[in-house]
């Protein structure tokens, strides 16, 4: 991300040409920067700074918040809810969406009911990050496109960027949201550069889907 930021006249937004993966990366280091409680975690995250370069430079700006794990899928999600229930917003990646039926029962079982097995005194602020998508020379566990398990789940939230301003936009909303979000990137997406205006930013007061809280269970 070496170019520089333009403002735009008409708004006076900032607006810097990015790729995909550059916008999520600018959404990361925004929340991590701004939001309390933020860590980044998951399998060569941090010194390598992802296996698509997603999260590069992290790990040298926001120190021991990011951290790499060892290969454990069910450990990484594990960690989160806990780390959620008591107050901090893990960002954990999933490096690929198949690898997340590996910690299936952390998702369904734990992280989407702790809203509602605790009669909604407790909330789990979890977003995971994950990509999918087929990919020459992909092989079958690497290739699936598995976004409809995650929507048949209560209590979790998925969203799929499309355009790099919906990749930082919907990230910084996940991070904001008191509820698990899922969020699913596309890999082939990842190198289309486009316009992002960096400014944006979702939050509960503007009323985004992902930010607003999710119905408190009858008593």
């Amino acid at each position: 991300m070496s170019e520089t930021a333009v403002r735009a006249p008409e708004t006076g937004q900032r607006v810097r040409q990015l790729t995909y993966a550059e916008a999520v990366n600018a959404a990361l280091r925004r929340c991590l920067a701004d939001v309390p409680g933020t860590v980044l975690y998951g399998e060569d995250v941090a010194k390598p700074g992802g296996v698509f370069g997603v999260t590069r430079g992290l790990r040298r700006d926001f120190g021991d918040r990011v951290f790499d794990t060892p290969i454990s899928e069910s450990a990484i999600l594990g960690s989160a809810v806990g780390a959620a229930m008591l107050g901090m917003r893990p960002i954990v990646e999933i490096m690929w969406v198949d690898f997340s039926l590996v910690a299936f029962d952390q998702i369904v079982n734990q992280l989407a009911n702790v809203r509602y097995v605790s009669r909604g005194e407790l909330a789990a602020p979890v977003v995971i990050r994950t990509q999918q998508g087929s990919a020459p020379g992909a092989c079958a566990q690497h290739s699936q496109s598995l976004e409809a398990l995650f929507l048949h789940v209560p209590g979790v939230r998925v969203v799929m960027p499309w355009t790099a301003q919906d990749a930082y936009d919907l990230l910084v909303a996940a991070v904001h949201s008191d509820d698990p979000v899922v969020v699913i990137e596309n890999r082939t997406l990842y190198t289309g550069k486009q316009e992002v205006v960096l400014e944006a930013r979702c939050s509960r007061s503007a009323g985004c889907a992902c930010a607003a809280p999710a119905p408190t269970p009858p008593s």
